[in-house]
């Protein structure tokens, strides 16, 4: 049984408090002497008096983050990657050797959404390789070819303002 908003509960811990907010998971419980807390909603607890739970206890969040999560992991969508300041605005040129050429002037912004969609096109080929019905001394070998498309684009990734989005190849040991 899942507690409603209003159930008054005696905790190990933090003592006697009322659930004045549900999730699927947890309980946000305002405790008379430790303030507000959260608790697992299968922790080890009295209950004192048990409102019936009136509420959706899937809270907005929960059904958002499981459909980014979903839509990540299913379809080629890119999450939005932000360029390090100092590259904003700025321009490349490429200069050929042969005076007699044009150069070409591309702005960086262009340049870095390209190597970003190059990263999100090799995730979901990753993801559909590793759900496929190969065996599996065929799923490692593809899974090598990757690791090695990442590890000849980690030199773009000075244009990645977080580190955590940058292309990473294999490590060594």
């Amino acid at each position: 049984m899942i507690l409603g908003i209003g159930s008054r509960i005696k905790h190990p811990e933090y003592g006697l408090g009322v659930v004045t907010n549900v999730t699927s998971k947890m309980y946000w419980v305002t405790f008379i002497e430790n303030g507000l807390e959260t608790i697992n909603t299968d922790d080890d607890f009295e209950i004192i008096e048990g409102v019936e739970d009136e509420v959706d206890t899937v809270s907005f969040y929960e059904v958002e983050k499981t459909l980014k999560d979903i839509l990540k992991r299913y379809s080629d969508i890119s999450e939005i990657v932000p360029i390090a300041d100092k590259w904003k605005g700025g321009t490349m040129i490429l200069q050929p050797e042969d005076p007699n050429l044009a150069s070409k002037e591309l702005p960086i912004d262009t340049f870095f959404h390209k190597i970003v969609m190059v990263r999100d096109r090799i995730r979901v080929m990753e993801q559909k390789i590793n759900s496929s019905n190969l065996d599996e001394q065929e799923k490692i070998d593809l899974q090598q070819y990757i690791t090695r498309m990442y590890g000849s684009l980690t030199t773009f990734n000075v244009l990645f303002k977080n580190k955590s989005q940058q292309l990473v190849g294999s490590r060594s040991k």
